[in-house]
């Protein structure tokens, strides 16, 4: 099978049986989604989910959070893992939202990425789903999962996934495709025992066929 003939197929299924796929963070707005996602490294979304509702009652937007402490902030989210760290992230974030940027999530990359805690993949994930720019943001679960079916090559860094994604998947997908291999690697491409007997795309997944020849 070609790398042409492989994203198209992935591509085929993901479009019929994952339509809509979208975050399972919860948010009402950018503000909302770029404190979710800063709180959601190497932490599961269910956990920031039960964080969040909370830290937004206390600081419903970034002017009241960049008034707040890292003490305060930190007293609200430690459950989370590196909740020191993320306290001052987001304290840092909001005020830099607030002063520089007029408590407006900004629309590109480089200004998200000047904000504390906010990397190439929160910057992507912000500008995908908040402003369906076509941005691909790679966690451990897109990096994974590209690898395993074939779509990426001798990937050994998040950008270099980045890059062979967007060259290979048109514009417009860009933002659900980011969805799409997050959800199937959390939930049937899993780390450590992928469930290849359940898995509709194991008829173009380089993995499986490899498995299937030992």
């Amino acid at each position: 099978m070609t790398l042409t003939e492989r994203y198209r197929n992935v591509i085929d299924w993901f479009s019929r049986n994952m339509p809509t796929a979208q975050t399972e963070l919860h948010y009402s707005n950018a503000y909302e989604l770029l404190v979710a996602v800063i709180l959601s490294a190497q932490c599961t979304d269910k956990r920031v989910n039960q964080v969040t509702p909370a830290l937004f009652r206390r600081f419903p937007d970034a002017k009241s959070m960049a008034q707040g402490s890292v003490d305060e902030i930190f007293e609200l989210i430690k459950s989370c893992s590196f909740p020191n760290n993320k306290a001052a992230h987001l304290l840092g974030m909001a005020q830099m939202l607030t002063y520089r940027f007029g408590g407006v999530v900004p629309d590109n990359l480089e200004q998200l990425q000047q904000m504390p805690g906010v990397g190439r993949k929160t910057a992507n994930v912000i500008l995908s789903v908040i402003y369906n720019k076509p941005a691909l943001a790679v966690d451990t679960h897109v990096f994974r999962v590209s690898a395993r079916i074939g779509l990426t090559v001798n990937a050994k860094r998040p950008i270099d996934t980045e890059r062979q994604l967007v060259k290979n998947i048109a514009p417009e997908l860009l933002p659900i495709a980011h969805h799409w291999l997050i959800l199937h690697g959390r939930y049937v491409c899993t780390a450590r025992k992928p469930k290849c007997e359940s898995c509709g795309l194991s008829g173009c997944c380089a993995y499986f066929e490899t498995e299937n020849k030992k």
